[in-house]
């Protein structure tokens, strides 16, 4: 099967089992917040951040106050989150960048975001789809799983993914895309054991498929 056309009945049945909604798993109430957010939530489960942010975002008000922020300090209110000492030299560093060169806004511009410390293209396009709506293609752990299993890409390289998935899906699914998949991969492509006998994608999954029929060999 061609490729697009593959891709385009799995969004039809992704459409039709999953709500069409745009949801971020990522608690947030100011676009900073939801930088602050992803940045923590690289190597963590979105759970874990939201715990540490509930506090977080009380304590530190404004951007100001990450900016002002006392760097051993912060690393102790984020260790929970793994990789705390980079985590929290990153947040201060951008903090003051947005308010060096932005007045404290979260710029909108993929090239203006991933010159921020911390932000690489998963935090950006984060950013674009859910603060601006702007379409982008986010290739979390999820992302970069299931859709490799159902072989709409052949990459395991994030970057490289999100292209394949650009070319791949129309662009006004690519927001949806990823909200979609991540639910499936929580839910039924898990990392491991996943429910392939459950799975409405299976037969337009390539893992799925190889996986069944080692089964019947075996």
């Amino acid at each position: 099967m061609e490729i697009k056309t593959k891709a385009k009945k799995i969004l039809e049945l992704l459409d039709e089992f999953y709500p069409k909604d745009i949801k971020c798993y990522l608690n947030y109430e100011t676009p900073w917040q939801l930088l602050i957010a992803t940045i923590l939530s690289a190597q963590c489960t979105d759970d874990r951040v939201n715990m540490v942010t509930r506090d977080l975002f009380k304590k530190y008000k404004s951007v100001s106050d990450f900016a002002e922020a006392d760097l051993e300090e912060l690393e102790q209110d984020i260790k929970s989150t793994g990789f705390y000492r980079n985590k929290a030299k990153n947040i201060i560093l951008c903090t003051r960048t947005l308010l060096e060169k932005y007045n404290g806004e979260v710029p909108k511009n993929i090239d203006e975001l991933t010159q921020l410390a911390g932000v690489g293209r998963k935090t950006a396009n984060v950013i674009l789809g859910n603060i601006y709506g702007i379409p982008s293609i986010v290739v979390d752990t999820h992302v970069k799983r299931v859709s490799y299993r159902l072989g709409l890409t052949k990459f395991t390289d994030p970057t490289k993914i999100e292209f394949d998935l650009m070319e791949i899906l129309p662009k006004d699914h690519w927001i949806r895309y990823n909200t979609q998949i991540i639910a499936h991969g929580r839910a039924i492509c898990t990392a491991r054991n996943p429910k392939c006998a459950e799975c409405f994608l299976l037969p337009y999954c390539q893992y799925g498929l190889e996986e069944r029929m080692n089964v019947i060999s075996d």
